[in-house]
């Protein structure tokens, strides 16, 4: 019997390294801020809420929402550790990618659409929003908070990426012309052609709202302007990257692109539209918003139809890897 060459065996973490300790420290620093903000409002604090603000009207829910969002960000804590310690190598693959890709879909877009909104309001583009902001949250509160998010976003993402390459960079390897014609099945195609149909609701629905459409808005969201179709742009943005990535290994199109790249535009597309339409959902029905900014039926449509088509995708990269790791491991038996 031939063997073919075993794939490389993981690259340990061993000692941090100068490069991973600076993104670590970078990582757990820049969520001080935050968690601090958050434990203040828990305590009673109305640091950076103005009189006035909805958020005042129901502690309860204020209190749940960032003891929520305090978890999810301390997690950020827990994953720079685990990234950069050698008993990281030994947590199940699944119990690192999950928290991983829900880190990814929750900064993505902070990180991308904060730095466009601001130059958007720097051209004067900003329409009505920033007034609704500052009876929200004072102006410094966002400026402070998605800073720090950025920086968590950019050290956990480089974090992630040299602990992937040392662990599973054998599984992404060569162009998606040289997949195996068997790795690519039914199944997989079947999902990729699913979630493209099920992307166009709401991806027409975004796409219209960027466009300046008011129709199915509420009144708080519809007045925004340029900051909110700039949100609405990214999930366009991020829905069309999710069907790509899942599509073009399918179907075999862009055969000279090396497969890492649709499977980054699907593992950080499929989390930004998921994990943000339901943050979104969760946060209208904690009832922390003011009642005109909360989302319509259909706005509460097109979360429910992103958040499914990005299930798709990740089911669709979960098969990807798992078929792959597979046939590694049968070309070493």
């Amino acid at each position: 019997m031939t063997h073919s060459p075993a794939p490389p065996a993981p690259h340990p973490v061993g000692g941090p390294g100068r490069t991973r300790r600076i993104l670590r420290t970078v990582a757990v620093v820049s969520c001080v801020p935050y968690l601090a903000l958050k434990a203040a409002w828990i305590a009673g604090s109305h640091l950076g809420i103005p009189e006035g603000s909805p958020l005042l009207d129901d502690r309860l829910a204020l209190a749940v929402v960032n003891g929520l969002s305090m978890l999810l960000d301390s997690a950020v804590i827990v994953l720079a550790l685990l990234l950069t310690r050698p008993w990281g190598l030994r947590v199940p693959a699944w119990l690192l990618a999950f928290p991983v890709w829900v880190a990814t879909g929750l900064l993505a877009p902070i990180m991308t659409g904060f730095p466009a909104q601001l130059v958007v309001k720097a051209f004067g583009a900003g329409g009505a929003s920033s007034a609704g902001r500052e009876a929200f949250l004072d102006e410094w509160v966002f400026t402070v908070v998605y800073t720090g998010f950025i920086a968590q976003g950019l050290a956990l993402g480089g974090l992630f990426v040299l602990y992937a390459q040392g662990r599973w960079g054998h599984l992404w390897r060569g162009r998606v012309g040289d997949l195996p014609v068997g790795g690519v099945g039914p199944a997989h195609r079947a999902l990729a052609v699913a979630a493209a149909v099920l992307a166009l609701p709401p991806l027409t629905l975004h796409a219209l709202w960027a466009a300046g459409v008011s129709a199915g808005l509420g009144e708080g969201h519809a007045d925004r302007g340029g900051e909110f179709r700039v949100l609405e742009a990214l999930f366009v943005l991020f829905l069309l990257a999710a069907v790509s990535g899942s599509a073009l290994p399918a179907f075999r199109r862009g055969r000279a692109l090396p497969v890492s790249v649709p499977l980054g535009l699907a593992w950080v597309g499929s989390g930004a539209v998921v994990c943000w339409g339901g943050w979104l959902s969760l946060a209208s029905v904690a009832g922390t918003a003011d009642l005109a900014d909360r989302p319509t039926p259909l706005m509460h449509l097109a979360y429910a139809g992103q958040m499914l088509v990005g299930l798709l995708v990740a089911a669709i990269g979960v098969y990807h890897f798992a078929e792959r790791s597979a046939g590694a491991a049968r070309r070493t038996a």
